[in-house]
């Protein structure tokens, strides 16, 4: 019995020995380790959802750039790290490549990697401001360069929103997001914003490096209560009940394979599938009806050059092509398309909007919004003067670059209670990943349309594009319905639980009722000034932490 309590009072120096041979052996190798702790961290993203990776990629990053040797190393290691991570993160952009015939398909790779070159810069600036905040000798050294590790990425996080038009695909806090049926820690979002989400997940990751550090001088109580309570956390459910609204809607997922979805030949077909999934099940049946991005290939307004009309669906004739539409929605409907409105100067065709359309049983329109966040080289060509001569060109079919709209916009079509269809706000797309930029302002609509053609996006992109859908929903407060032409097609309610989808690659549709919204949230009246406090809050904690000096 003595040897054997022996040899279990052995084995917690025998697991710390190892963990510390362990940690010696990574530190030393910083350079080499970081590319491929940031492709570690990324895990933690949709669909694989190891978020426990993502806590330990982190918690190395804040480690091995507060140990460089001088500023210019810990920014190489910040910027290598960000390279694998956002590489390992945004791989689903290749797949784009293999859906167009300009540009050949293994120029994807490299514009994965060229991409994250750019984008690998916010770590390492992270990493810099988080050494120059905490730079001063100080009792708690590591709690002042937590504290400033995750203000400094709150910020970061926010600048690579918007600069550059922004790409803030996968933030940080992206991770805390429960299955669907639960938000999980993402659920206390009206609170902090998506930025400032990000920063508690740094703060998660500093827990567990506290832990490891724990670990090594053999406190295990300690190390044991810092690993657990981030896993608690991140653990919870936090999602309510989800409660039914009182709008009727049908929401079309066709199933039209991105290979297809510009071949003329399949028009007609494709118009027969997404118009045998639109019937209504009910003779007058009041309802919203709802498909996706790129559902329809007819150009729906009058007053374009006849050779525009010639390849699409109806005859080359707008008003037809919107009537036949109004007969398959039925009386008591009022559907909202994706469409392409053309823009018009001289009588000549200058360029596109990317637009939802509103439209009714008569097949008259009754509103549209067009889309304001484009995507460089999808949907344009930056500096196309210089890029086109290279042979280089947008990955959207054809010639014309779009033009992005005014931004945000709510459409009143009616109260509910009175046999409307409520006040509506739109993003298309990709649009639904700017944090704070969602809905106006001065005009809260009831709920979001994202229309959205995920096809282009391989098996990660979709249900990144879905999570962050979902941030959306929570920060605002606001139920999302989505409708994509492979999937996830999903209903999102004002807590961000999936309340039902239709997964990839299969066609179908969803019946019921709009989720309400909640009362507007504490992020929907501040915006991004929220997260921007809470990181003024967290740089001003660590200079405080500083001011404590070592003895």
């Amino acid at each position: 019995m003595l040897a054997t309590r022996a040899a279990n009072g052995h084995k917690p120096r025998v697991i710390a020995h190892r963990l510390s041979r362990l940690g010696s052996f990574v530190s030393a190798r910083p350079m080499w380790i970081a590319p491929v702790a940031g492709a570690i961290g990324a895990t933690g993203f949709q669909p694989l959802e190891a978020w426990p990776f993502t806590l330990l990629a982190i918690g190395w990053l804040m480690a091995a750039t507060r140990n460089a040797n001088g500023w210019r190393h810990a920014a190489l290691i910040g910027w290598l790290w960000g390279v694998g991570h956002f590489t390992a993160g945004n791989n689903w952009i290749a797949t784009a490549f293999t859906y167009q015939a300009k540009m050949p398909a293994w120029l994807g790779g490299i514009a994965v990697v060229l991409l994250s070159l750019y984008l690998a810069i916010f770590p390492a600036l992270a990493a810099l401001a988080a050494r120059a905040v905490a730079r001063r000798r100080t009792a708690r050294p590591a709690l002042a360069h937590a504290l400033a590790f995750a203000g400094a990425w709150i910020v970061t996080e926010w600048i690579r929103g918007w600069l550059f038009t922004g790409f803030p695909w996968n933030p940080l806090g992206a991770v805390t997001l429960g299955g669907f049926g639960r938000p999980g820690l993402a659920r206390i979002l009206p609170w902090t914003g998506t930025y400032a989400l990000s920063g508690l997940v740094v703060l998660l990751s500093a827990a567990w490096l506290a832990g490891w550090r724990k670990t090594q001088d053999r406190h295990f109580p300690a190390a044991a209560a810092l690993f657990a309570i981030p896993g608690a956390l991140m653990l919870l459910p936090l999602g309510g009940d989800s409660h039914q609204g009182k709008l009727p809607f049908t929401l079309v997922q066709p199933d039209i394979p991105q290979d297809e979805i510009d071949d003329p030949t399949k028009y007609e077909e494709q118009f027969r599938r997404i118009a045998r999934l639109t019937l209504p099940r009910k003779p007058g049946e009041h309802r919203l009806v709802l498909w996706p991005e790129s559902a329809i290939p007819d150009y729906l307004r009058t007053g374009y050059p006849a050779y525009f009309y010639e390849e699409t669906t109806y005859a080359a004739d707008p008003v037809l092509a919107r009537e036949r539409i109004g007969r398959v929605i039925g009386p008591g409907s009022l559907l909202l398309t994706g469409s392409v409105d053309l823009a018009m100067k001289q009588g000549a065709v200058i360029g596109a909007w990317n637009v939802v359309s509103a439209i009714d049983p008569s097949g008259a329109f009754r509103g549209s919004y067009a889309k304001a966040h484009l995507v460089p080289y999808g949907e344009y060509l930056p500096m196309r003067s210089l890029l086109a001569p290279l042979g280089l060109s947008r990955l959207v079919a054809g010639s014309l670059d779009f033009f992005p709209g005014p931004g945000p916009k709510t459409i009143d079509f009616g109260r509910i209670a009175d046999g409307g269809w409520g006040r509506i706000g739109f993003q298309i797309c990709y649009e639904i990943v700017f944090s704070g930029e969602v809905v106006d302002e001065a005009d809260r609509p009831d709920f979001l349309f994202n229309p959205s053609n995920d096809g282009w996006f391989g098996a990660w992109g979709p249900p990144q594009h879905l999570a962050q859908a979902r941030m959306r929903a929570i920060e605002e407060g606001l139920p999302i319905l989505r409708a994509t032409t492979t999937g996830i097609s999903a209903v999102i309610d004002a807590d961000g639980a999936v309340v039902s989808h239709i997964g990839r690659n299969a066609p179908g549709r969803i019946d019921g009722l709009v989720p309400p919204p909640h009362d507007p949230t504490l992020f929907s009246r501040l915006g991004n000034r929220l997260p921007l406090g809470w990181a003024i809050v967290l740089l001003v904690l660590s200079l405080v932490a500083t001011r404590r000096r070592a003895r």
